[in-house]
């Protein structure tokens, strides 16, 4: 165990790098909900962000990118929010000075990019985990465990829709693919890491489809994606992903015997709904809104503190960001690809449900929701 596995309070230092609005309304607000880990430092290239919320989280530590190496040597982990193309350095940076990554997906652009972690966290000594904040969430585990236990009978198809629209200065839409903006980078690997942990197995080879409307705002990105994976014993999933359309949040898994439809089901700012149909009965269930970052932030400081591997690892960021990548490829060559057989790796299960509360969404300073509106 290196020399930062544990810290002297029995709780794990954090520094939260990358204060935009994900970070500020949902990360920075979850250390009051994780009591074995602690805020004490947070990165932004902006001097009001740090200033303003160093003041409000009574931080004595707030660094500029520049100055993020003082920010390591004072911490045990850092959670990366900052946009996807910068990832990988700062989780190579950090593992190199021996601190431990929880790193907001997408884990980061290329399947090199993630190999790249991954290595640097193995030569590091340090554990590396990706946020993904609905495997510690009780509805989408409830869909696992449905899946698994038969009630479905054999499962057949997976079915999604994410869509939202995006604001023109945004980001996700400034930003071209090649640096992680676009929608399959932002929403698409919710539809294929779901597809994943219900049908328990990997794709084995995708097709997929792009369109753009043609307003100003796409002119870096898509403005949505279509796609169709095959997964072993003749399964299919399809989803669509999108910055131009309205508001969705919804997958269905569909069986020999029944159905499962979770709408929504990505939502972090709202209660979570099942509609499940059996036998040509319906039955619905609501899993209260609840704090989702919380979870993440407990499950990663025991994890260092308990010297165990994460579920989410390194392999299971990078088994979708290979995903995405084939997706692009298929889209631009209008060919099927085949992915290549993972390794076999952990998945999450029920066991993994972590419940908190969920709190007031805080005001944000200078940052906007995807939609273009203050928080």
């Amino acid at each position: 165990m290196n020399r930062r596995a544990t810290s002297k309070s029995n709780k794990i230092r954090y520094a939260v790098v990358g204060l935009g609005h994900i970070a500020q309304v949902a990360v920075l607000p979850a250390f009051k909900n994780a009591n074995n880990s602690e805020l004490v430092a947070i990165v932004s290239g902006e001097k009001e962000k740090r200033e303003k919320l160093a003041k409000k989280y009574r931080l004595e530590h707030s660094y500029s990118y520049d100055d993020y190496d003082q920010a390591l040597a004072q911490v045990d982990a850092v959670y990366l929010a900052m946009p996807n193309h910068l990832h990988r350095e700062y989780a190579v940076r950090a593992a190199q000075a021996h601190v431990h990554v929880l790193c907001e997906k997408p884990m980061a652009v290329t399947e090199e990019d993630c190999h790249a972690m991954i290595d640097a966290a193995k030569d590091g000594g340090v554990k590396l985990m990706v946020a993904y904040r609905l495997h510690f969430e009780a509805g989408n585990l409830e869909a696992i465990r449905l899946g698994e236990s038969g009630k479905l009978g054999n499962l057949r198809i997976f079915t999604s829709e994410f869509a939202q629209q995006v604001a023109e200065d945004n980001l996700r839409v400034s930003e071209s693919s090649s640096r992680g903006g676009g929608p399959l980078y932002d929403m698409g690997v919710y539809c294929i890491n779901a597809a994943r942990y219900l049908f328990r197995a990997e794709p084995i080879e995708v097709f997929a489809a792009s369109a753009n409307n043609g307003e100003e705002r796409f002119h870096n990105v898509e403005e949505m994606t279509s796609v169709v994976m095959r997964f072993p014993e003749e399964r299919i999933a399809m989803f669509a992903c999108s910055f131009g359309a309205t508001d969705v949040s919804r997958y269905t898994l569909i069986g020999t015997e029944g159905m499962l439809v979770a709408d929504p089901a990505y939502e972090y700012a709202m209660e979570i709904r099942h509609q499940l149909t059996i036998g040509g009965k319906t039955k619905t269930r609501t899993f209260p809104k609840r704090d989702q970052f919380a979870p993440e932030l407990i499950y990663f400081s025991d994890c260092i503190l308990k010297d165990k591997e994460p579920e989410p690892s390194g392999i299971e960021g990078m088994a979708d960001v290979r995903i995405v990548q084939a997706i692009y490829e298929s889209a631009k060559t209008r060919r099927v690809v085949e992915l290549p057989e993972l390794p076999v790796k952990k998945r999450p299960t029920v066991d993994q449900e972590i419940h908190r509360p969920g709190h007031a969404k805080p005001k944000a300073v200078r940052a906007k929701s995807p939609s273009g509106e203050a928080a």
